[in-house]
């Protein structure tokens, strides 16, 4: 969409805010926050159970980094099948000139049109780049520990600054498919137009739709925005999730010595 071209993240933020209103950067908020409670406790908690076992298997009382990717992947396949119907109706709220006001709205024009497996069309391109993005980001965060936190002790700063490079890293490596993600999920016009099928389905067509709209330069668009987007995030997910886990193991052991 011309109207919706940017050159950096400042200047998006800056049009879309003069355009289309102050709080409309905030559109989809709701349904996120509503898929992330589920898909985060289902991922952590996987992670913790499998990063255990295979470490154990793997490297007997030590850490091994093969353990940690191979659990955030198995992770990722229940975090993204609880959250993938929220990225769905929130990236469609949020695309330029939406014609949905709300949630609801949303939800029952994908259902009406394209009926429900348009909620889990970019499930599989979604695990193709999370998995990557995932074992990346783990194997990268245990690594960091490793170096600021040998003693893996509750270590507020450790934990933001490995969180926030974790995310930086795994995010810039995936951008390209990032891109192709958010094309299946929104079903851009322009892009629809140079696609003979009418519809975009599946990793290979949305990335030769993508070359064909911008070429290569096209598969990194939006790489500062996603990692601008993923140090906070991740830095935030990992200091509140070792912060619970410390205040959790914490009572537990208390309990314990009080028996």
């Amino acid at each position: 969409e011309p109207a919706a071209r940017y050159r950096n993240v400042l200047e998006a933020l800056w049009r879309i805010a003069r355009t289309e209103g102050v709080w409309r950067p905030m559109r989809g908020l709701n349904v996120t926050a509503t898929g992330a409670g589920p898909a985060h406790a289902l991922y952590f908690a996987c992670y913790e159970k499998l990063k255990k076992t295979l470490s154990d298997v793997i490297h007997a009382g030590g850490n091994s980094h093969v353990a940690n990717g191979a659990a955030g992947c198995v992770a990722t396949l229940l975090h993204d099948a609880a959250m993938n119907p929220a990225e769905v109706v929130k990236q469609r709220m949020q695309m330029y000139n939406s014609p949905y006001q709300r949630v609801t709205d949303c939800v029952r024009a994908v259902w009406r049109n394209e009926g429900a497996g348009a909620f889990y069309r970019s499930y599989t391109t979604q695990l193709t780049m999370n998995i990557p993005f995932q074992a990346i980001h783990f194997m990268t965060y245990e690594f960091l520990q490793e170096q600021l936190n040998p003693h893996r002790q509750y270590n507020p700063g450790s934990h933001v600054v490995s969180g926030a490079c974790a995310g930086a890293v795994a995010a810039a490596a995936t951008t390209p498919l990032d891109v192709c993600k958010t094309l299946l999920n929104t079903q851009e016009s322009l892009a629809l137009s140079s696609n003979i099928s009418g519809h975009i389905t599946g990793m290979a067509n949305a990335f030769r739709t993508v070359y064909q709209v911008g070429g290569v330069t096209a598969y990194f668009r939006g790489v500062q925005a996603r990692v601008i987007y993923q140090m906070p995030s991740t830095a935030i997910a990992w200091s509140v999730y070792e912060f619970f886990k410390y205040i959790l193991t914490k009572r537990q052991e208390e309990r314990w010595a009080g028996k």
